[in-house]
């Protein structure tokens, strides 16, 4: 035969289809057809017909279970989330078993009878040019006689089954055309009639057996020996392959190691899309209709479609024309957020709208933000099921991958790998359920319906063990056979009976690898270098030091003098930091010094935080009291007084909040400030007063305390003046929750307000070995700011029921040792004398900047006490 003559190879699968096209692009073939058994069809029938495609079955199938008439068996469940996928599903697997339901003994089964109609429907629905596979079938067998000029000899390569529908149609040719299969040894051969050519077999190698972890543990396994062929360089990528009989418990665990090894790794059976960037497009869509509207929703979706030209062009990034940490949660709120931004507000508002509709609005939402590739997806994901169910169907799709198998390690199912074998070969989930796979009844034509074995030409579990025996065959270099001994959920599992070996290999997770696969695989398989290495040396000291019971450089002993700790030491500092140097000076320096901050995580909360409700409580009483000074006055007013300024203040509360930071939701919301609100008032009518005259301030700044745009004049005392702590060059500034000072300015009143959960004896409390430091800091501003009032009266008012008030007895006596330990505390900080707190019931943010174990903290306690010296006294202190 001449080379340019026309001639037609029939493979199996799209890995054989592109190695063979490649392979024939190299050796310049001209004339030559690369097709499957499908394209052979396509090929025959006529230029102009094509089968139908997955998006037009599936479209036509969603129509047919939308019609009310249609259907009778079927129609209690036509419209479940899947049916369509389902019912898609079953029509091809009888297509492709070449199953005539309408000439079949169960046409008269009511299932089958649905089915039926549904074909029909799709039939009638598919655009010009598509037909389904049947009617492909027997256009393209109509035509064979016509086959020399179409096709040419054919032969079929590799191939080691043909689904039942094609069988007729191969033999067919073979009266018209030549027709040899040259078949692996594990191949359903029997119904063919043409020529066959058993394939040469190859001198097989010996299979190496392992087991894993898990999954995980399997993937990086088999992505560590890979990487090791590609770097001896003696083996091509285009001849090493990963297959499993499944695909999706490994697909994330391979795209993310091959990602950060930078393997060029191809998905023959495609990408998952949510790892795309369209694919977030749509998940970030799914979320906001399915979860409702929030500014990090929105955000996200924004930030995901930007350069699309959509209305969420007006949300920009730079200038956020709302406050970044409020929920946002109704369009309602939204408008009222962009009050401020008219042309925003314009673009934006009717888009929330839209989205705010949830599922119901999806299309005309897609339609409003989506393009391209990703509305292509959404439409394909809203095609199978219903918008409700669209985070599960997004998860299902894939993309076609972008790397040529031609040039890369492939990663497929076996099925795919055994039409085109690759020399070497790793093969994952060799478990006793993995591998064969059990069978499984169809979920709209059960085995009590149609006849499993009418559907299925032969079982799962024999297509695993052909696949299997030709992938062996064809693993001419090296193979390897690995099961998880654990499942992706944690269960125990069994290795597969295809599996030869006795006794496979057991691959510990924490082994050193042999061949290193990302950076950190490279540090572990060089351990033996490790001391070496300068800062790994250091990683070594500080195991050690962790084992020590004294202070090292690792648990914050540094030079002393550096200007970063004489600076932070000498700051202006308030109740809080003052708090930190005193109980915690380790953090203390990574806080105010190295400025280490904890990441806030500002989701919609169902319940406030303890530092919110806190705040919520706080702004109701500050509002209730602004609202009454100065006429009538706070300590003069009435409680019914009282009671109408803490229900305005709990309005404003409720309207202004959501619009600055995240708030439970509305009845939730609502309910939450109620019961705020029934705090608050506790503490307002707590006590009667009997000084006329008196006058009340909230939030009171003192030290040079900012307070954003506060204009008040009226205040006290100068809020810029400075407060320093006797004896020190440390000054302080805050604000004061409550301060009550009489019209003759000779007695002043401190007020701190509590809300969380009291000391178990609260009357005795002072300083609570240095937690509570506002009364003191307060009565020491008071002091300094007011030289002319000599009686100072300091207090706690724990709000939490029963109210309680906590006066500070002796408030000079608590300055002045409060004064002693800040001197001391500062002058160690800017000696280099740091340490970690040793109170392990204090919440501490930056736990995790230590050695999080709590042994670590008991075994440092008394080298910490040691090196506290007269400040230990503080911790000890009421």
């Amino acid at each position: 035969m001449k080379k340019h003559e026309l001639r037609t190879t029939v493979v199996q699968g799209p890995l054989a289809y592109a190695m063979k096209r490649a392979a024939a692009a190299r050796s310049g073939a001209v004339g030559l057809q690369i097709v499957t058994p499908l394209q052979l069809a396509a090929c025959l029938a006529g230029g102009l017909l094509r089968p139908a495609t997955a998006e037009s079955v599936e479209r036509a199938v969603s129509s047919a279970l939308a019609e009310t008439d249609l259907l009778r068996d079927l129609d209690p469940v036509r419209r479940l989330p899947g049916m369509a996928r389902a019912v898609t599903g079953t029509l091809r697997k009888t297509w492709r078993a070449g199953v005539d339901l309408a000439g079949s003994p169960w046409a008269a089964h009511p299932r089958v009878a649905d089915l039926l109609r549904i074909e029909d429907h799709v039939r009638q629905a598919l655009p010009p040019g598509e037909l389904l596979l049947p009617d492909l079938c027997r256009q393209a067998r109509a035509a064979v006689p016509h086959a020399l000029r179409l096709v040419g000899p054919v032969r079929l390569e590799g191939v080691h089954t043909i689904d039942p529908l094609w069988r007729a149609l191969i033999n067919d040719l073979q009266e018209v055309v030549s027709v040899i299969w040259a078949h692996p040894a594990a191949c359903d051969i029997p119904w063919f009639k043409g020529v066959s050519a058993p394939l040469q077999p190859s001198p097989l190698v010996t299979a190496r057996e392992v087991t894993c972890a898990d999954p995980a543990h399997e993937a990086l396994e088999a992505l560590r020996w890979a990487r090791g062929l590609l770097a001896s360089g003696a083996v091509r990528a285009a001849d090493v392959a990963i297959a499993g009989a499944s695909t999706a418990a490994w697909d994330e665990h391979m795209l993310a190691l091959a990602d950060s090894a930078g393997l060029r790794l191809c998905f023959v059976h495609g990408r998952p899309a949510m790892t795309t960037r369209d694919g977030q497009r749509c998940a970030a869509l799914a979320d906001v209709l399915l979860n409702g509207l929030s500014q990090a929703r929105m955000r996200r979706l924004r930030a995901l479609v930007a350069g699309q030209g959509t209305a969420l062009e007006a949300l920009a990034d730079g200038a956020p024309p709302v406050h970044r940490d409020a929920s946002l949660t109704t369009a309602v709120d939204w408008e009222r957020a962009l009050a401020a931004a008219p042309e925003t507000q314009a673009a934006l508002v009717p888009l929330l709208r839209l989205l705010e509709r949830g599922v119901e609005g999806a299309s005309d939402a897609a339609a409003a933000l989506l393009r391209g590739g990703a509305r292509r997806l959404w439409d394909q994901a809203t095609r199978v099921a219903p918008p409700a169910a669209l985070m599960l169907t997004l998860k299902t799709l894939r993309v076609p991958e972008e790397n040529d198998p031609a040039d890369s390690i492939v990663w497929c199912a076996a099925d795919e790998l055994a039409g085109a074998p690759r020399p070497y070969v790793w093969l994952v989930g060799l478990t006793s359920r993995g591998w064969p796979r059990a069978p499984g009844e169809d979920s709209i034509l059960p085995g009590y319906i149609v006849p499993r074995e009418a559907l299925e030409a032969e079982t799962v579990a024999a297509a695993d063990a052909r696949a299997l025996a030709n992938i062996r065959a064809g693993a001419t270099a090296a193979l390897t056979l690995s099961a998880g001994r654990l499942d992706g959920q944690g269960k125990k599992g069994g290795v597969s009976p295809l599996m030869r070996g006795t006794a496979p290999q057991a691959l510990a997770r924490d082994r050193p690898p042999d061949e290193p696969l990302t950076e950190g695989d490279r540090l572990f398989a060089g351990a033996r270098d490790a001391p070496a290495g300068a800062w790994l040396a250091l990683a070594h000291e500080a195991w050690r030091d962790w084992h020590g019971a004294g202070l090292t450089a690792h648990d914050g002993q540094v030079a002393g003098g550096h200007p970063l700790l004489l600076r932070a030491a000498t700051a202006v500092q308030s109740p809080t930091s003052l708090t930190r140097m005193l109980r915690d000076p380790l953090g203390f320096v990574w806080r105010y010094a190295l400025l280490w901050r904890d990441v806030p995580q500002k989701e919609r909360p169902l319940t406030l935080p303890p530092d919110d409700w806190g705040q919520l409580v706080h702004e109701l009483l500050r509002r209730a009291v602004d609202a009454l000074e100065p006429a009538p006055g706070f300590t003069a007013a009435a409680e019914h007084e009282i009671d109408d300024a803490l229900a305005n203040a709990a309005q404003a509360v409720t309207e202004s909040w959501p619009l600055e930071r995240p708030v439970p939701p509305p009845v939730l919301w609502l309910s939450t400030v109620k019961r705020a609100a029934s705090m608050a008032r506790a503490g307002l009518v707590l006590e009667s007063f009997t000084e006329p005259g008196t006058r009340s301030w909230t939030e009171v700044p003192f030290g040079g305390e900012v307070r954003g745009a506060d204009a008040r004049t009226d205040l006290p005392w100068d809020p810029a003046s400075p407060v320093v702590i006797p004896g020190t060059t440390v000054a302080i500034r805050g604000s004061i929750d409550r301060l009550d000072l009489r019209a003759a300015r000779d007695a002043v009143r401190v007020n701190d307000y509590k809300t969380g959960a009291r000391y178990k004896d609260p009357l005795s409390v002072i300083i609570a070995g240095g937690a509570e430091l506002q009364r003191v800091l307060y009565a020491l501003a008071c002091r300094q700011l007011l030289p002319e009032t000599p009686k100072i009266k300091t207090r706690l008012i724990y709000l939490s029921d029963p109210a309680l008030i906590a006066p500070l007895n002796d408030p000079d006596a608590a300055i002045g040792a409060v004064a002693g330990w800040v001197k001391i505390a500062s002058e160690n900080i800017g000696d280099g004398a740091m340490f970690p707190r040793v109170h392990t019931s204090d919440r501490n943010d930056m736990r995790f900047a230590l050695p999080a174990s709590p042994s670590y903290l008991r075994r440092k306690h008394d080298a910490v006490v040691a090196a506290a010296g007269a400040l230990a006294a503080c911790w000890r202190a009421k």
